[in-house]
């Protein structure tokens, strides 16, 4: 029998660690001229540490939303229009098709316009900028950082906690960065927002139950995006009928996978790691489990 692990709202974040990590953002507030928040297209309000929020308050925030190819499009539209009715401005951006990398400059400069000015007025035109870069885990900033650099700065891995100490990276966008490691906050007040960062991978799979949080995905996708999980696994529409729990289906997807074991049972282990990380690949479709309206899907 597996060992029981936790549900994703009722982990202890290592209130220690992230004390730390939130600490050193503050105490670096003042070595930057601006903050650059990274955010998952595909969960923008999810991935939003309130935290950090309240800690940068006082900087000019330039709001980067990575791995935009694997967004919804029509969420991403609905996104920007909340963005920018709040008046920040926001790019959606992904590092592998090269989608909004172009902006990113413009807007930083756009962003501290009145700085650039007062600079050229002492005499110090061209003088380089610096930002912090934030995020919660796994949210791409190494590859971000990679990208404006030219080089392998950063350390690049599909899981997170890889970034372990705060590094001074130049670019050839005219700032030059300070990473920081990745940071979660204490508490999740909405489980909706605990279980999407942790269908996504800002948290680790191995201190969860894989299979309760294939179901939490499964869950999203017969309510968001019924006909993709339809085309991908070729299920019937009755195997998406309401009298079946979420778990029901995610052994329907692993029976159609052909995913048994002995005595022909379903295999809900394997079919769950096959679920997660088909979804994160993009290879059921561009989705998006954040919604801007204040009801949350």
């Amino acid at each position: 029998m597996n060992e029981q692990k936790p549900n994703v709202n009722q982990i202890n974040w290592f209130p220690g660690h992230m004390a730390r990590t939130r600490r050193q953002i503050g105490e670096n507030l003042k070595n930057v001229d601006f903050v650059i928040e990274l955010l998952d297209a595909r969960i923008p309000r999810s991935s939003q540490n309130p935290e950090i929020s309240r800690i940068c308050a006082d900087k000019p925030r330039l709001t980067l939303c990575s791995r935009s190819s694997l967004a919804d499009p029509k969420a991403t539209k609905l996104w920007k229009e909340y963005f920018a009715a709040e008046g920040r401005k926001c790019i959606f951006y992904d590092c592998m098709t090269g989608e909004g990398m172009n902006e990113i400059t413009p807007a930083a400069r756009e962003l501290l316009a009145e700085k650039i000015e007062r600079y050229r007025e002492k005499g110090m035109a061209g003088r380089k900028l610096r930002a912090m870069i934030v995020g919660i885990p796994n949210v791409g900033k190494s590859s971000i950082i990679n990208k404006l650099s030219g080089t392998k700065s950063a350390k690049v891995e599909n899981r997170p906690g890889v970034t372990r100490k705060n590094q001074w990276i130049p670019t050839s966008a005219g700032f030059d960065l300070l990473d920081t490691p990745g940071v979660l906050w204490p508490k999740f007040e909405d489980a909706k927002i605990g279980e999407n960062l942790a269908v996504t991978g800002a948290i680790k799979d191995d201190i969860l139950d894989i299979e309760t949080l294939a179901s939490v995905l499964v869950n999203r996708l017969r309510k968001l995006y019924p006909e993709k999980l339809i085309a991908r696994y070729k299920l019937s529409t009755e195997a998406l009928d309401e009298s079946l729990s979420d778990f029901d289906v995610l052994e329907r997807i692993g029976k159609a996978r052909g995913f048994l074991v002995s005595g022909g049972e379903i295999d809900s282990e394997r079919t769950a790691k096959m679920l997660l990380d088909e979804f994160r690949n993009g290879k059921i479709g561009r989705i998006t489990l954040d919604m801007p309206e204040a009801e949350n899907a």
